[in-house]
């Protein structure tokens, strides 16, 4: 995928209430995420999207800059990975409610086929975060190799 449309696809994966369903909505109605990112609200509306899902992506896009979401990842040394990436696991593609972006700091080796992904919350509550890096932080100290599909917010804010 081209930097130009892989910036859209960040965009879009910093958007509240947009998940795997209406990235999938929106690509099939627009081809291109880009598209569906300049599109008009009553074109977002004839794809599909609507109510605060709707809301939440006017409201993104006076906010969210693509290419500065990009070029953040960059500099922190995270690519993005799309569900159309060669690179994206072959595994997690199988299954029905796939992350439609992978975060990734270094490299996927053929180890990491058998990673644990450790999902949560866009709003985790403090009890929750703590109970997530215990969770990550012990599987981790037993040899298990831990992902996420999202990249945390301190990085986004970075």
């Amino acid at each position: 995928m081209d930097r130009n449309e892989l910036q859209y696809w960040v965009a879009f994966g910093r958007v509240p209430q947009i998940g795997r369903a209406r990235f999938s909505l929106l690509e099939a109605h627009f081809g291109k995420l880009e598209d569906a990112w300049k599109a008009s609200p009553a074109a977002l509306q004839a794809a599909g999207l609507s109510g605060n899902a709707l809301s939440a992506l006017l409201a993104a896009r006076d906010s969210i800059s693509p290419e500065a979401e990009l070029e953040k990842l960059e500099r922190l040394g995270v690519r993005a990975l799309t569900w159309h990436d060669e690179a994206y696991p072959p595994r997690l593609k199988e299954i029905f409610d796939r992350p439609p972006i992978l975060y990734v700091r270094g490299q996927l080796t053929s180890t990491d086929e058998w990673a644990v992904a450790v999902v949560g919350t866009r709003r985790a509550t403090v009890y929750g975060r703590q109970v997530a890096e215990e969770l990550s932080g012990g599987l981790a100290r037993n040899g298990i190799i831990c992902v996420s599909p999202r990249r945390s917010r301190s990085a986004a804010r970075s």
